[in-house]
């Protein structure tokens, strides 16, 4: 257990050289086994399928996950391999469920948890921020919460308001959380299995949206060709993809968007459709948050637009662009351009109206490469 103090300008890069616990550096851990095609769902059971396979402190527990498989059957199968003690359901509490979870994180165990829709994490909350988040600092270090809060995220399934809201940002604001937001098969099993690995707790938000599979921002369909066929190819064993680190999916000169979960395979269909040579960052985690890669990026293109399902004010994108123009103020050529979901609850006959689309994401791109907005 490391007993490195952590301060707030950990969050982004701003680690004093004392600072910084090199046991805690991102590290990959290639991938073992054979490849196979997977969506999401699938990927993400293999995590915790190999996880559990390999330590026996690893749990895996929430409403109906056990016997039934989960809602949206990412625990499939996992109690009949592993054991009711290791796969099992909870009663409808997901304040309960969490508490759980940290009393056995904190005496030894490493449980994942299912909050069956992120909208419903909220009566969690409290417990997640007060307890989780603060008990390595209250503890001087005595004790962890090494747990995993996954869940569903965002809309697409028609699910209405209390089936598709976008909650990232209530959670990148406190200190103490790690925050991951995968957008592939491949990026979902290697996070994942890091997460688990990990000492603090990490908010893993699964964006339903991509559960079976990649599209093309427009239709549900596969992406080509930006890596979705290659990031749909995953490892049957273990590996790892480091918390804390961005990933290229599309190289350009032009100008940088930035995005994260479903939102990286609009932007990639906004960029196509706008004729720009965009260079798409897919962030992976928000926190903590590769400013590195992003601040190279946009120094090398001289624009940025950012783009999130979640609504704008207050939205992890307004953090997003404060970093920008902070650190990249002298090499952009335009202010930067935000695409977000509307100020609104989220309306159920209308998701589709709701979502930023590959349209907006090109009138947002034409905008910065004019020196508009």
């Amino acid at each position: 257990m490391s007993n490195t103090t952590f301060t707030d300008s950990d969050r982004t890069d701003g680690v004093e050289p004392d600072m910084v616990d090199q046991d805690a550096a991102p590290k990959s851990v290639a991938p073992k086994g054979d490849v196979v095609p997977m969506n999401m769902i699938q990927a993400l059971n293999s995590a915790l399928d190999v996880k559990m396979a390999e330590d026996g402190n690893v749990l895996s527990f929430g409403e109906d996950t056990g016997y039934f498989g989960g809602v949206f059957r990412v625990t499939d199968k996992l109690q009949a391999k592993h054991g009711m003690t290791r796969s099992f359901d909870a009663p409808i509490s997901e304040c309960g469920i969490v508490a759980a979870a940290i009393g056995m994180g904190a005496y030894g165990l490493r449980p994942v948890v299912e909050i069956q829709f992120a909208d419903y994490i909220y009566p969690a909350y409290d417990q997640i921020v007060s307890e989780a988040a603060k008990l390595r600092y209250r503890s001087a270090g005595m004790f962890t919460a090494p747990i995993v809060v996954r869940s569903p995220y965002g809309g697409g399934i028609f699910g209405g308001q209390t089936h598709s809201q976008s909650p990232e940002s209530l959670f990148t604001h406190i200190a103490g959380l790690k925050v991951v937001i995968p957008s592939s098969p491949y990026d979902a099993k290697g996070l994942l299995i890091a997460a688990i690995e990990d000492d603090d707790p990490v908010i893993f938000l699964e964006p339903k949206r991509l559960y079976n599979g990649p599209f093309d921002g427009w239709h549900e369909k596969p992406v080509s060709p930006w890596k979705a066929q290659d990031l749909a190819q995953v490892p049957t064993g273990k590996y790892v993809e480091p918390i804390g680190k961005a990933r290229v999916m599309r190289e350009g000169a032009d100008v940088t968007i930035l995005a994260y979960g479903t939102m990286v395979w609009v932007a990639l269909a906004g960029a196509e459709h706008a004729g720009v040579d965009a260079e798409v960052i897919d962030l992976r985690t928000l926190v903590p948050l590769d400013i590195a890669a992003i601040e190279a990026s946009v120094k090398k293109t001289g624009r940025c637009v950012i783009v999130h399902e979640a609504p704008r004010t207050s939205g992890y994108g307004g953090e997003l662009s404060a970093l920008v123009q902070e650190r990249c103020f002298y090499h952009l050529e335009a202010p930067i351009a935000r695409v977000t979901g509307w100020d609104t609850p989220y309306p159920h006959a209308f998701e589709w109206e709701y979502f930023p689309g590959p349209q907006r994401v090109a009138d947002a791109l034409k905008a910065v490469m004019s020196g508009g907005r």
